[in-house]
């Protein structure tokens, strides 16, 4: 008994097209780049190896060449590879492979947000690839990158915004975590004091 020949991970025109146009990537920032080194060197991460992963718009490129010097800068071991993949492409398993190939303890992406969701689906399919353990820039914090990749392909993947906040992928949906809320005087106390 044969088994059915998989599902190709690619989307189709139709399918790329459902969520209309996705933004293209802005110059990342330096809150951006600062907060993505700060989720990656946090005292509980252990992260030590990483493989960054960028799209060849000028954007991506600079942003990815910018994150490598910049964990150089910190006295981090080097960047175990810089992968590019093209915004589409027959298959992108060229590129999977070449980004999964050193297993690093994080994968670091900046992309644009539909030749992400179509890399993502080709890792997934491909590879031992775990989002858990990738982390976005502000392009790619946007719930229709999880909605075209597919809910479950995405889950766990954490990334920053341009302002220098944190995202995470969770159930299909790109969330934020609530401001810190500050104390306040409860009533009581400022009739208390006023006595």
């Amino acid at each position: 008994m044969t088994s059915p020949p998989l599902a190709s991970p690619l989307l189709s025109p139709a399918e790329a097209a459902a969520y209309g146009a996705l933004p293209s990537p802005a110059q990342h920032s330096d809150a951006e780049l600062a907060a993505l080194l700060d989720l990656l060197t946090a005292p509980r991460m252990r992260i030590a190896t990483v493989v960054v992963g960028h799209s060849r718009d000028t954007a991506s490129r600079s942003a990815a060449a910018a994150f490598a010097d910049s964990w150089r800068a910190l006295g981090r071991l080097p960047v175990l590879a810089v992968v590019d993949w093209p915004e589409s492409a027959a298959s992108w398993l060229r590129a999977a492979r070449r980004f999964t190939a050193d297993e690093p303890d994080a994968w670091v992406v900046a992309a644009a947000p539909l030749g992400w969701a179509q890399m993502s689906r080709r890792l997934r399919h491909s590879t031992d690839w775990d989002p858990a353990r990738t982390y976005g820039l502000a392009a790619l914090g946007d719930s229709r990158v999880p909605a075209l990749a597919g809910a479950a392909t995405l889950q766990g993947m954490r990334g920053v915004t341009a302002d220098g906040s944190t995202w995470t992928i969770d159930r299909g949906w790109v969330t934020y975590p609530l401001p810190a809320r500050r104390p306040t005087a409860r009533p009581w106390q400022a009739v208390d004091s006023e006595r």
